[in-house]
């Protein structure tokens, strides 16, 4: 293990939380563009998405990295090796969710921005390449198309994408057309197996686990693997007053009940979670008994044998529902993603360094969706959660974390690529 400490190659201390500070501000500058006044929302090849993207550029050639914006909008920095070394990507995204935080992502690529800089003011060689790369497109806001730039450089680009519109009535095909970007080039993006030493995401954890338990980073174990459904219930209107209770096939009811289902069956059973996150009543009135009710789902978990079983139970449950009420129920799947692990070398790597950091090792599943499982399969996979304050709160203005935890990850990210054989 190198003794020196971030600041001096002499192993000088640098000054207490100096790469978290840093980290912060550079979050906040970044946060400038937005696409609304009053808060952050960056979506895909929007003006602000492009300004952010030319800023990132320049902070990374100021880092002395090689940058530049590649055809899909990915942001690609690299701290050079050998011409012959493979690369290890530290990496995470730069868009947003609509009034988003200001870490969700951006965090991670930061902090990779941070550890290269160091380096290379420093002067320390690596035995591969580090590429530092924020991914243009990761959450799906403008398109329903998750994964967008890190599926281009991992060379998994579904040309389905393609087609996908926006709100607007604008599609992928059309952006990338006007762009000048072609299917040839998005090809050109993708990274060889062979060419790659690994893959490292920081990320801000998205909950409170790590915050309930005092500690400032946990190792990533897996991401849990979701699917996700379309409800649509068909029962008979009827007028509220007239309609005995026991002679209604209320469809908002037998959804309420799906909802309730759902809860029970996702509790007590580990990383598993269940989710309706709409429920609507189209043209309901509050003197008609509801018709039509349409609902979602999200069923999620660490390993996809616990949330299959999951989906099993409360899908049958539904229609079992739906038959007792006298309703029509359709259920559409419209996404799945299967749970990926986290390679256990990288996960041995990160928590010998959070161990050399003073801090307990303390291993846990993200039940969120990352670029990182995009590059499971290709390469080795590593993820490092970073506390999350405010209750765990995310995607949302009220996201935070410290400079001192900032700082711990920049740390702790820096020790392992210098330890990385």
């Amino acid at each position: 293990m190198s003794n020196t400490q971030p600041g001096s190659k002499t192993g000088a201390a640098s000054p207490p939380n100096e790469f978290g500070a840093k980290i912060l501000d550079l979050a906040r500058q970044l946060a400038r563009w937005s696409e609304t006044a009053d808060g952050l929302t960056c979506t895909y090849f929007s003006a602000a998405h492009k300004a952010a993207a030319r800023q990132l550029c320049d902070w990374m050639r100021s880092a002395g990295l090689h940058a530049e914006i590649d055809a899909v909008g990915n942001v690609v920095g690299r701290y050079a090796s050998d011409g012959a070394a493979k690369a290890l990507i530290v990496g995470s995204h730069y868009d947003t969710v609509a009034d988003a935080g200001l870490f969700d992502g951006r965090l991670g690529i930061l902090t990779g921005l941070i550890v290269a800089e160091h380096l290379n003011r420093t002067g320390r060689k690596l035995p591969f390449h580090l590429d530092v790369i924020g991914f243009a497109e990761e959450e799906g806001v403008r398109f329903a198309a998750p994964y967008l730039g890190s599926s281009a450089i991992a060379g998994r680009f579904d040309d389905a994408i393609l087609q996908r519109r926006d709100k607007d009535g604008v599609s992928v095909a059309a952006l990338f057309q006007e762009a000048g970007v072609d299917r040839d080039a998005i090809r050109a993006l993708g990274r060889p197996a062979g060419t790659l030493r690994g893959y490292l995401e920081i990320h801000i954890e998205q909950g409170p686990v790590l915050l309930e338990r005092h500690l400032p980073v946990g190792v990533v174990t897996a991401i849990a693997g979701a699917a996700r459904f379309r409800v649509t219930i068909r029962g008979v209107a009827g007028h509220a007053g007239t309609v005995p209770m026991p002679l209604r096939h209320d469809a908002a009811a037998a959804g309420a009940e799906i909802a309730l289902a759902v809860e029970r069956r996702c509790s007590g059973h580990g990383t598993l979670v269940g989710t309706v996150g709409q429920f609507a009543v189209p043209n309901g009135l509050i003197n008609v008994i509801p018709g039509l009710c349409e609902l979602s789902l999200d069923i999620r978990a660490g390993d996809n044998e616990t949330r299959d079983a999951a989906i099993r139970d409360i899908l049958a449950a539904a229609e079992a529902i739906a038959s007792r009420r006298g309703v029509s129920i359709e259920i559409a799947e419209i996404g799945r993603h299967s749970a990926v692990p986290c390679a256990p070398p990288m996960r041995a790597a990160l928590a010998a360094a959070v161990a050399r950091a003073g801090i307990e090792p303390f291993h846990l599943a993200s039940g969120a969706g990352h670029d990182a499982a995009i590059f499971a399969g290709l390469t080795d996979i590593g993820m490092l959660f970073v506390r999350c304050g405010n209750g765990g709160v995310s995607h949302s203005p009220l996201e935070t974390i410290t400079a001192g935890d900032a700082d711990v990850a920049a740390r702790i990210l820096l020790d392992v690529v210098v330890n990385l054989p």
